[in-house]
């Protein structure tokens, strides 16, 4: 089944500076990680899905918002009916830490929200399983209004 969730994290901030963890983020499923940063604020990454792949995303700096499709919508609904309805957004901040678990079968776009944002992503597949599960649509298939 697919779906998506907020891992919760937590700060604890004293004279030695801030400490940020998520005690509830099991990272035995993890093989790999990833860091992005993007050029500007004006670009948006996506749309990339995968059927059976896991992700996890963490901002560790600045702020994303990440759009969320589940990949039948692009198979299903046609052109017409495209609209921003069937898209679900999430806003990620390194101010407010937490983590978004997307399982397979969503395509992802994401933006960052400020300068230097810096976006962490984990997941469960090598990278030669990811580029079999791989499917890829041009941003301009699913709308997203900015």
């Amino acid at each position: 089944m697919i779906s998506h969730n907020i891992i919760a994290g937590n700060s604890h901030i004293d004279e030695r500076g801030k400490l940020n963890f998520f005690n509830q983020f099991n990272l035995k499923e993890i093989v790999r990680m990833y860091e992005i940063s993007p050029s500007s604020t004006t670009n948006i990454r996506g749309w990339q899905g995968h059927a059976k792949e896991h992700k996890w995303f963490y901002c560790s700096a600045g702020s994303f918002t990440v759009y969320l499709v589940p990949l039948t919508y692009f198979n299903t609904v046609n052109a017409e009916n495209k609209s921003e309805d069937h898209i679900s957004e999430v806003n990620l901040s390194a101010n407010s830490p937490s983590i978004l678990h997307i399982t397979g079968g969503y395509a992802t776009a994401f933006k960052a929200k400020e300068e230097n944002a810096t976006l962490l992503v984990f997941s469960n597949f090598s990278v030669e399983e990811s580029v079999a599960d791989d499917f890829r649509f041009k941003l301009e298939e699913w709308p997203i209004n900015q």
